[in-house]
C-alpha cells in the first residue's frame, strides 16, 4: 500500500474518490482512493495512521530483509516485482497457518486430547447430513453498528444458507427471536473460535470476511471461497486481490462505495447465494482448491516456501560469517 501511494502521486490528484487510476507498474490494475480506506486521507497527511505507516516504511527500508506470510504461487507477479525493484529483499515463507500444522504433526505442540467445542460438533452434524455451511466473521477489531447487524441478520435469514456466525460480545442485540427463527440451520457464537479449524472443516463452503490478510490465507488454505466485506486498513486491497486478481471471492458493495457505508440485506443475500449456489460458486471453489493445493506444496520439503526459508537461512549465515571474518 505505501509503495503504491509513493510511486503513484496521481492518486492525490483524483477529483473523485471513485475515479479509477491506473497503476503503471501493473497496467491491468486500477485503484481508487476508496481502495486505501478513510484512514489514508488524501487531504490530511498529518493523520496518526499516516505517521505510523511512514514509520513502518522507514523501518522496512532500514531492514536487511522481510519475512512474508505468503507463498510464491499466490502472488508471483508481485513477489518478483518487489525483489527486482524494491529493497529490502522479501522471502515468502508461508502460509504460516500451514506451518503450524507441520509443527503439530511433528509433536512439538501438546497432543492432549481436547474437548470438541459445540460449534464443531454442529459442523460435524451438518457434514453428516450433507449440508454446506457459510462461515461469517469480521475479526476482533472492527465495530459493527446495531443497524448493520440487523441487516446482516435479515440477509443471512433470507439467504437460506446454513451458517455459523461468530460475533464479538454476541448477546447484545440477539434477543429478537433471530436465533429461534434460524434454529437448525444457523448458529451464533459469542466465544473465541479456532478459525483455521472451522475453515478446514469439510462442511464449510463459504466465508463472509473482512479480508484481513491472515483470514484470506486461512480461507485459501481451507479451500473456501469468500464474500469479501472489507472494513478498514489494507482490507480493501486484500479484497480487490481476492475478487479481481485470483477470482476466489465476490465483493460486498456499500450503499455509497465507502468502507464505512451501509450494506443492505439484499446485497448480502445476493453475494451469499453467488458463493454458495450455482456455477459462479462452483468456479470459485475450483480456483481456491488449486490455490490450496499450491499452498500445501509450498510448505512441504522442496516447495517454494521451504526453499525460500532455506535460502534466507543460508544468506544470513553467510552474512554472519563475513562479519566475523
Amino acid at each position: 500500500m505505501p509503495t503504491v501511494i509513493a510511486q503513484n502521486p496521481s492518486l492525490f490528484d483524483a477529483k473523485s474518490e471513485t475515479d479509477q487510476v491506473a497503476v503503471p507498474e501493473f497496467p491491468w490494475m486500477t485503484v481508487t482512493r476508496l481502495d486505501f480506506g478513510e484512514s489514508f486521507s488524501f487531504n490530511d497527511i498529518n493523520k496518526p495512521l499516516v505517521d505510523w505507516v511512514m514509520e513502518q516504511v522507514i523501518a522496512t527500508t532500514k531492514s536487511y530483509g522481510l519475512v512474508t506470510n505468503s507463498f510464491y504461487e499466490l502472488e508471483p507477479v508481485y513477489a518478483d516485482y518487489w525483489n527486482a525493484n524494491s529493497a529490502p529483499k522479501s522471502w515468502s515463507v508461508g502460509p504460516f497457518c500451514l506451518t503450524e500444522e507441520i509443527v503439530e504433526q511433528n509433536g512439538f505442540l501438546s497432543t492432549e486430547e481436547k474437548v470438541k467445542p459445540w460449534w464443531m460438533v454442529w459442523l460435524d452434524e451438518k457434514l453428516r447430513v450433507g449440508s454446506w455451511v457459510l462461515y461469517v466473521a469480521f475479526g476482533s477489531q472492527a465495530e459493527i453498528s446495531v443497524e448493520q447487524m440487523e441487516e446482516i441478520k435479515i440477509g443471512l435469514e433470507r439467504s437460506d444458507a446454513n451458517f455459523l456466525w461468530v460475533v464479538r460480545g454476541k448477546k447484545g442485540g440477539f434477543g429478537d427471536g433471530f436465533e429461534e427463527r434460524v434454529k437448525g440451520r444457523g448458529v451464533v457464537v459469542g466465544e473465541w473460535v479456532n478459525q483455521r479449524e472451522i475453515l478446514e472443516h469439510e462442511s464449510v463452503k463459504g466465508f463472509v470476511s473482512h479480508c484481513g490478510w491472515n483470514s484470506v490465507l486461512e480461507s485459501v488454505c481451507g479451500g473456501v471461497p469468500m464474500v469479501a466485506w472489507p472494513l478498514m486498513a489494507e482490507q480493501p486491497l486484500n479484497a480487490k486481490f481476492v475478487v479481481e486478481e485470483v477470482g476466489i471471492g465476490v465483493r460486498v458493495e456499500t450503499c455509497n462505495g465507502r468502507l464505512d457505508g451501509f450494506v443492505g440485506w439484499e446485497v448480502l443475500e445476493k453475494r451469499v447465494r453467488e458463493v454458495m449456489e450455482g456455477e459462479k460458486g462452483k468456479e470459485m471453489r475450483r480456483k481456491v482448491e488449486e490455490l490450496r493445493e499450491a499452498a500445501v506444496a509450498a510448505v512441504e520439503e522442496g516447495g517454494s516456501s521451504w526453499r525460500s526459508m532455506n535460502e534466507m537461512i543460508e544468506e544470513l549465515q553467510g552474512k554472519q560469517v563475513n562479519q566475523l571474518a
